[in-house]
């Protein structure tokens, strides 16, 4: 860039570092400190600061050349400055002072300055000099709103720093002013139907291990609701022991059909069979790499909009080559990633809360049945509990063998859910004899513990807490079911 201006004979002034760095290349300048005679002082944290600066910045054509003249200031008609990388370090010694101060001072007077805070605006900007000899109002106008953005962008990150309860220990979780901050990523095709517009923004900084990061190995763009479901899949099987292959299968952001096994081919099949119907055109994430064998028996067996996994081998992205349409991803998983903040819209606000990241611990559940699960119940009743969590309330989960049988879920009613959850296995002729279910809140009323006991389960896993608990453990004793209680909540409205 300075190569180029300068061979235009454009004069250019450069502070202490900057300086130093374009002379080794051969390029003249003056320094800030020739110009102002005043020299860089506190190790460079001033130098920029004076008035034969801010008054280059902000002269305006056609009214202040007399004042110019009077001070021997020489109007500054481009301004380049890449900010010290706070967001990067995450240091005080690393907040910019000068640099956002010219850049706001050069985007204000975007009238007669051009400024430039993105080095992929060099090359435009370069070309108008030398195709008009200066740059259009339109582009001065476009690079100051690119400014403000930025700058904005850099003040928010300087603020979310200081706002950590590390950095602001008398700080409420919640403060009284949160701004999060997110680059637009991509705009979208749509929303979530045709005529709503919709764009794909992401965390500054990057969060990593989350769908935002995940490499797109092949395949159209993600849309609106494939975002969505994607997410929820693999959030799904994130949550699952990653010792062992687990498969989950996401339709309209809730599972169809989650299982682990020792295989992730298994893993896949088993949790097929539990849905195969709504499997269709859903979205499929894995919790261990993605071999050829699994990629061959999904092309089989159905079609498929999104396929999640940590990688997938070179075999197996030959083969799904045969469907280049289909989204495949890669994205890399570690359990330990806190999600941190939950974040929704509602009308006029925003509500945020912790999310829900409450692990399975048996050491803190209590059993107050007088049957207490067998070792295999326990393994399914924890997979169930982990499963339970990201179907919409009321939700149900019935599984067997780490596999799930029938879901049931966003009823106004429990009940409901649990007569959807049997209904729906039976209809896959998947026996519950001997099964487990979760539940993600409370029985309210014996009544729904009663349609799973009937239909053979034999294990329940549940918060607990219901003022009516002594009837449900009752009715549990009653069909010589094992409860567990968790004293732990997950709905997922």
């Amino acid at each position: 860039m300075a190569q180029a201006l300068s061979a235009r004979g454009i004069q250019i002034l450069a502070t202490g570092g900057t300086a130093a760095l374009l002379r080794q290349h051969g390029i003249p300048l003056t320094t800030v400190s020739d110009y102002t005679g005043f020299p860089e002082i506190l190790d460079g944290r001033v130098k920029t600061l004076h008035p034969k600066i801010y008054a280059g910045l902000l002269r305006r054509p056609g009214l202040d050349e007399a004042v110019l003249d009077a001070q021997q200031i020489e109007p500054i008609d481009l301004l380049v400055v890449n900010l010290y990388p706070f967001q990067e370090t995450k240091t005080i010694e690393q907040i910019d002072i000068g640099g956002p101060a010219m850049l706001r001072a050069a985007a204000k007077n975007h009238i007669a300055v051009t400024v430039i805070v993105d080095p992929t605006d060099y090359e435009a900007v370069l070309n108008q000099i030398k195709t008009q000899g200066h740059t259009t109002l339109d582009t001065r106008r476009y690079l100051a709103k690119k400014v403000f953005a930025h700058t904005a962008a850099y003040d928010q990150a300087i603020f979310n720093y200081f706002n950590q309860p590390d950095q602001a220990p008398s700080e409420t979780l919640f403060p009284d002013h949160y701004q999060p901050l997110f680059n637009k990523k991509m705009d979208l095709r749509y929303g979530e139907n045709p005529h709503q517009a919709a764009a794909w923004y992401e965390t500054v900084p990057a969060i990593a291990h989350t769908l935002a990061q995940a490499q797109l190995l092949q395949g159209k763009p993600l849309s609106y609701n494939n975002l969505l479901d994607s997410d929820a899949a693999w959030e799904c099987v994130r949550a699952l022991d990653s010792r062992r292959p687990a498969c989950a299968i996401i339709k309209h952001n809730t599972p169809c059909g989650v299982a682990q096994a020792d295989t992730v081919l298994q893993a896949y099949q088993q949790a097929l069979t539990a849905d195969p119907t709504s499997a269709f055109g859903g979205i499929i994430a894995f919790n261990q790499p993605l071999d050829a064998d699994t990629a061959a028996a999904i092309i089989h067996q159905q079609f498929v909009e999104v396929l999640l996994a940590p990688s997938v081998t070179h075999d197996a992205l030959q083969l799904l080559k045969a469907k280049p349409l289909w989204r495949i991803l890669a994205c890399t998983a570690h359990q330990e990633q806190s999600a941190g903040f939950s974040l929704r819209s509602i009308s006029g606000g925003l509500l945020v809360q912790q999310a829900d990241e409450k692990t399975v611990d048996r050491s803190h559940f209590s059993v107050p049945t007088q049957r207490q699960p067998s070792a295999q119940e326990w393994l399914d009743l924890e997979f169930a509990w982990t499963v339970v969590r990201w179907v919409k309330s009321n939700a149900i989960v019935t599984a067997k063998n780490q596999t799930t049988l029938g879901i049931g879920g966003g009823q106004t009613s429990r009940v409901f859910s649990a007569e959807i959850a049997v209904l729906k296995a039976r209809q896959m002729n998947l026996s519950l004899s001997g099964a487990v279910a979760a539940s993600d809140a409370f029985f309210p009323f014996a009544d729904g513990l009663d349609v799973l006991a009937n239909a053979g389960i034999r294990a329940v896993i549940q918060p607990g807490g219901s003022k009516r608990d002594d009837e449900v453990i009752a009715a549990a004793n009653r069909h010589d079911i094992a409860m567990v209680f968790t004293g732990i909540r997950h709905f997922r409205h």
